[in-house]
């Protein structure tokens, strides 16, 4: 196997650099290597392309559910695009990458960006760093949006979103990408397994168990009523996540090029994986599962994107296509509800990611990573287990907790005659559709 040259560890270099600029800013910004246009280049399209991602969620989302429901529905990930950049500018960003604080949270030296601007941090600008973080933090909490979907009051989710982002994404950002304990274990996370899908996933279980079921679920048939635009938003989030996927290596490079491939082929394979398994299942195959199984893939591959070969790649993204559905067809037997199976997708998919790190990672791609379990390394595949567990645990205490509080407060749930009418007209006074 011939080894590929890359940047080693580029979350890593980015959170030493923020911690150096801390505590010395003249000596970090001499040790800086200069601005590179093409990383800078690489990266502003990456950006604008996780970007694109959250209204695509938006689509996905949207398509999903009862035609009553399909601008409320849309509304969390657009309302998440404002709020949590707001968020990220004035405190989120130094919480996840200000220096390090007894390797559980960021310092407030970055309150409101202080000191971050378009010196070299790495090989792009800080502020470039700055601003691809934040899309990953808003795409988080909109994904929580598909297990409240036509039921959670629209100012509620609004006040647990800012709370869950400082309280939840924020540390586990830190810990991961930001000089915490679980970068410092040595736990592997390329794009994003444990920050964003199995906190979101986790989070999203414990909204639906808090919130109950739909009036008339299961009883009553809820189903999608448009899955072109779900079609249409699987497509966009395919496109985005390869600025998400393969723009984590924070520069245009060999690295960036097997994310990319990696992120296809695991893809390809979950999108069989999950569409075989149906076809046996249910005897036929469907539109909704060839969507369901991409994004299956794409959360699966997540975390390793940056650390395996394409054939391993190819095994991670064709199991999470049969867990994953797996999963979402248990949901009815467990009782829950999770409207668009958020959980089921972004839960499974992001701990079986994560998991798979620790089999098939290897230093052969990714110098700054370690070798799994199948390259001799045994200790990866603990420390990925040690991360996922805590991760998942954290996330489910924070939440309902916040959950719990904001019910108290303001109460979490629309009134059962706004919920029937649906929630377009009963929160926010339009329809999608003049019929």
């Amino acid at each position: 196997m011939s080894k590929i040259t890359m940047r080693p560890g580029a979350f890593a270099i980015a959170s030493a650099w923020l911690v150096a600029l801390a505590a010395d800013p003249a000596h970090a910004q001499e040790a800086a290597v200069a601005v590179d246009t093409g990383d800078t280049a690489w990266m502003l399209v990456s950006t604008a392309m996780v970007m694109l991602m959250t209204p695509g969620l938006a689509l996905f989302y949207g398509g999903m559910v009862r035609r009553k429901n399909v601008l409320s529905t849309a509304m969390y990930s657009f309302i998440a695009l404002g709020v949590i950049t707001i968020q990220w500018t004035l405190f989120g960003y130094t919480l996840a990458f200000g220096p390090d604080i007894g390797s559980v949270i960021g310092g407030l030296s970055m309150l409101g960006l202080a000191g971050v601007g378009g010196e070299a941090q790495g090989t792009i600008p800080a502020t470039l760093f700055m601003v691809f973080q934040m899309m990953f933090s808003i795409i988080t909490v909109a994904l929580i949006s598909g297990a409240v979907a036509e039921r959670m009051k629209f100012s509620s989710f609004v006040v647990f979103i800012v709370l869950w982002t400082t309280l939840v994404y924020d540390p586990i950002a830190h810990w991961v990408w930001g000089g915490g304990w679980i970068m410092s274990l040595g736990a592997l996370d390329f794009a994003g397994g444990l920050v964003v899908h199995i906190s979101a996933g986790v989070a999203a279980l414990v909204c639906a168990l808090v919130l109950g079921k739909r009036y008339g679920y299961p009883a009553e048939p809820m189903p999608p009523h448009n899955l072109t635009m779900t079609l249409l938003g699987a497509a966009l989030l395919w496109f985005g996540w390869f600025g998400f996927n393969a723009g984590s290596a924070l520069a245009a490079g060999s690295l960036a090029a097997t994310s990319f491939v990696a992120t296809q082929v695991a893809t390809g394979a979950s999108i069989m994986g999950w569409v075989t398994a149906e076809w046996l299942h249910r005897g036929k195959p469907t539109a909704l599962g060839v969507a369901s199984g991409l994004v299956a893939g794409l959360v699966a591959i997540t975390p390793a994107a940056g650390f395996v070969t394409p054939l391993p790649a190819m095994v991670i993204g064709g199991v999470a296509g049969v867990l994953c559905y797996a999963a979402v067809m248990a949901k009815g037997k467990l009782g829950y509800d999770d409207t668009l199976d958020a959980f089921g997708i972004h839960g499974m998919g992001g701990a079986w990611g994560a998991v798979a790190t620790g089999l098939f990672a290897t230093v052969a791609v990714n110098s700054g990573g370690a070798d799994g379990l199948l390259y001799g390394n045994p200790g990866l595949l603990l420390k990925q287990l040690i991360s996922v567990v805590v991760t998942v645990s954290y996330t489910l205490v924070v939440t309902y907790a916040l959950l719990k509080v904001i019910d108290a407060v303001m109460g979490l749930r629309v009134e059962r005659e706004d919920e029937i009418m649906g929630l377009d007209l009963s929160q926010h006074g339009e329809s999608g559709y003049t019929m």
